[in-house]
């Protein structure tokens, strides 16, 4: 079985190809931005460096957030144009389930927290126990909700804090006096895991509706007032 997996949920880009329990080709790289030129290319190298086509494959697998509105879109528009174009099913997988995944499994001696930047004043943030089972829903929680929501799960059990905003979240942990340290492992999601998590939860002839983008609040952009007309 063959799964392409692409990520483009938060700053940064990711394809990588899953066959048969193994990753033969990935390309990953940092980027603020710039993901809709990036896509395409990593897609066609990963292809390449396998010597296989899209319609080779068997499923596609996208992030379907929480993260960037705009890497959102860019990644499930272009695993869903490829899934219907070669007709094959795509399967869509929550950001923070792909960055949880990147811990193994013997360092979550109690619980892990997933925290994702998103470049205002809260967090994308999710909880797991040991062996990446959730333990809530990601949601998007303000800063000054963080212990809250980890408060009573981290009492008296080491936390370990992975994503792109470990930082901020441990300073603010560290405040509270809530005992927690950064997870040796990826801040960003990595298609490669995606492409794990996939492989666990699809079998070949399992029907699947399109994935939809996962929003935990709403856009900053707004409609003006009387569609952008200037007053009378």
């Amino acid at each position: 079985m063959r799964i392409l997996a692409m990520d483009t949920a938060t700053s940064g880009c990711s394809v990588a190809l899953w066959q048969d329990g193994g990753i033969p080709a990935r390309r990953a790289a940092a980027m603020a931005r710039g993901q809709s030129e990036a896509l395409l290319p990593m897609i066609a190298e990963v292809l390449g460096e396998a010597q296989i086509t899209a319609t080779d494959c068997d499923l596609i697998a996208v992030t379907r957030g929480p993260g960037a509105f705009t890497g959102l879109r860019i990644g499930l528009a272009t695993a869903r144009a490829m899934a219907l174009a070669a007709g094959l099913p795509c399967l869509g997988v929550d950001t923070t389930d792909v960055v949880a995944r990147g811990v193994a499994a013997e360092a979550i001696t109690g619980e892990l927290l997933v925290v994702l930047d998103t470049k205002r004043a809260d967090f994308y943030a999710q909880t797991f126990s040991r062996h990446h089972k959730a333990l809530c829903a990601p949601r998007a929680v303000p800063q000054d909700g963080l212990v809250e929501l980890v408060g009573r799960q981290a009492e008296g059990v080491p936390l370990l804090v992975v994503g792109d905003a470990t930082p901020a979240a441990l300073e603010i942990l560290a405040a509270a006096g809530i005992k927690a340290a950064a997870a040796d492992a990826p801040a960003l999601p990595d298609a490669a895991r995606l492409a794990e998590i996939a492989a666990e939860r699809w079998q070949p002839g399992m029907v699947l509706t399109p994935p939809l983008p996962l929003y935990l609040r709403p856009p900053d952009a707004k409609i003006p007032r009387d569609g952008g007309r200037l007053r009378p």
